[in-house]
């Protein structure tokens, strides 16, 4: 069971995907997209079976975070075509976001979540302020084990149109090559 899939507050979904843009326009992290040029071919994998892992990589990084009185946008994971070959590739990327909590539970979250990625088979690979004008806390990392990245970003101060701060959170795979007869058309 996915704990993100059942709690309330879908409403932030939107701002979840706003926030995780840059991710989910390169569908991974600068390791990730490394493989990819070096032409390692993507493995075959069912879009289910890539939604699942990416369900259960944002549950055990809900976990690692350890907020236990928020809420969780509920959308689950999703799927686009990779511009190399849309036919036949796509990742899936799972954007969500914890909120209305207290800003230093979000703080204290986001550090449980930075200390804990390392323990867990990820490697951070880039962590500071963005460069938004809010200059938010943000990390992403790669998967040691498997062929996904995280994003989190940290969403507490400033004027960026939000009423409430948020822990906005992207998993998102490479790309990976649909089994034959498995319509990418259909998977969105």
């Amino acid at each position: 069971m996915n704990p993100l899939r059942n709690r309330p507050g879908s409403r932030r979904g939107a701002l979840a995907v706003t926030m995780a843009l840059p991710l989910l326009l390169t569908g991974c992290s600068k390791d990730v997209k490394d493989d990819l040029a070096h032409k390692t071919p993507p493995p075959t994998l069912s879009v289910d079976k890539a939604r699942e892992k990416a369900g259960s990589l944002s549950s055990q990084i809900l976990d690692m975070i350890a907020i236990k009185d928020g809420k969780v946008t509920e959308p689950g994971p999703g799927i686009s075509t990779c511009d190399e070959d849309p036919g036949h590739l796509y990742k899936t990327r799972h954007p969500w976001s914890i909120y209305q909590v207290a800003p230093e539970e979000l703080k204290a979250g986001f550090q449980r979540l930075r200390e804990a990625l390392p323990g867990h088979g990820w490697k951070i690979v880039d962590y500071g302020p963005d460069s938004s004008p809010n200059k938010n806390l943000e990390l992403t990392a790669d998967s040691q084990t498997e062929r996904f990245s995280v994003n989190a970003s940290l969403q507490i101060t400033g004027d960026s149109g939000k009423k409430e701060p948020l822990l906005v959170v992207t998993v998102v795979s490479g790309c990976f090559k649909a089994p034959k007869g498995e319509d990418l058309n259909t998977e969105y």
